[in-house]
């Protein structure tokens, strides 16, 4: 068997809705035959900052690092100050951001709309294959 090429994924979230990053998480870990580095920043593993300017830096070089921008799409995207930053720092890489619908939801905001390459239903399956078509 070849061996598997190993995608690396920053998942933009809102720390406060961490339940769906840990979701997404376990649906990525137990999809078979697939395999990523996780370069975002949850709430168990922040990033240690003094300024303003080294937080941006940090998640500069966080998201610099990965091939695919994950977006986590719940109605807080457009009052989230870091994840617009997030976002911005995604299109100056060229990074391809993929809006991930949240389950049971049937709209995604305007701005994850606009901002993304392709947005995708919360399904394991969707998630990974346009990780496989977008990650650069």
């Amino acid at each position: 068997m070849p061996a598997l090429k190993t995608y690396d994924v920053f998942i933009s979230h809102a720390w406060k809705y961490n339940d769906q990053y840990y979701n997404l998480i376990n649906m990525l870990n137990e999809y078979a035959y697939f395999k990523y580095r996780d370069y975002s920043v949850p709430e168990h593993d922040p990033i240690i900052f003094d300024t303003t300017s080294e937080l941006y830096r940090q998640l500069d070089e966080q998201i610099r690092q990965a091939s695919v921008v994950l977006l986590i799409a719940g109605k807080y995207v457009k009052y989230r100050k870091w994840i617009q930053e997030e976002i911005k720092i995604a299109k100056k890489y060229n990074k391809p951001i993929i809006a991930i619908r949240p389950w049971g939801a049937n709209i995604v905001p305007s701005e994850a709309e606009e901002k993304a390459d392709i947005i995708v239903n919360w399904q394991a399956s969707s998630i990974i294959n346009a990780i496989r078509e977008y990650s650069n």
